[in-house]
C-alpha cells in the first residue's frame, strides 16, 4: 500500500502561504473543488471524494490522529458512478460526515502542498511527502518539517485529526 508523511496546520495568512508555495514550486497551483463523504469503517477511514468535474475516487487510509508528521497508508480507486457509490456505501456503512473544500495544490519536489479553504472551518494547509517503498518514515518527517519551516508554518498551528473530526467537534 502506498504511503506518505502528512502534516496539517491552520493558516493565518493564506496570501503569504500561497506566495511561498508558488515560489518553492516554481509555478501556479492546480485548483480543485472537493466534496468528501466519510463512511463508518472497521478500521482506518473510508471516503468518497467527488470533484467539481464529475470525477470521483474512493479512498481508504490509515494514520494516527496526532499533530505533527505522521505516516498515512492509503489506497485509491476511480469511481465511475459517484452517486450510486455514495448510495451503496451510505446504505451499507452509514455516512459519518462530509467535508467541502476548495483546494490549491503545488508540487514541491515529491511533496504535495495543499492550501484548503474548508467550508465551516477556515483555512488550513497539508503537506504530503510521497514515500518510496521501504523508505524510513524519519526521512519523510524530516522533509516535511523542513518544508513546513520554508513555508513559515509554526509548530503551534499544527492540528491533529481530519477535517471531518474538526467539523464534528464544532
Amino acid at each position: 500500500m502506498p504511503s506518505n508523511v502528512e502534516i496539517k496546520a491552520r493558516v493565518a495568512n493564506a496570501r503569504q502561504f500561497a506566495e511561498r508555495a508558488e515560489q518553492l514550486s516554481g509555478g501556479p497551483p492546480q485548483r480543485l473543488q472537493q466534496h468528501d463523504s466519510f463512511y463508518a469503517a472497521a478500521r482506518g477511514r473510508l471516503k468518497l471524494r467527488r470533484f467539481a468535474d464529475g470525477n470521483a475516487e474512493l479512498i481508504f487510509y490509515q494514520r494516527s490522529d496526532a499533530d505533527g508528521p505522521k505516516v498515512s497508508d492509503y489506497a485509491r480507486l476511480s469511481v465511475a458512478d459517484p452517486s450510486a457509490m455514495h448510495a451503496l456505501l451510505d446504505a451499507a456503512l452509514g455516512c459519518t460526515g462530509t467535508v467541502k473544500k476548495n483546494r490549491r495544490v503545488w508540487l514541491v519536489g515529491r511533496t504535495r502542498v495543499h492550501l484548503d479553504e474548508v467550508e465551516g472551518l477556515g483555512t488550513y494547509m497539508e503537506l504530503e511527502v510521497v514515500m518510496r517503498d521501504g523508505e524510513p518514515a524519519t526521512d519523510g518527517e524530516a522533509e516535511a518539517r523542513a518544508l513546513m519551516s520554508d513555508l513559515g508554518v509554526e509548530e503551534s498551528s499544527l492540528v491533529a485529526g481530519a477535517y471531518v473530526d474538526l467539523l464534528a467537534r464544532g
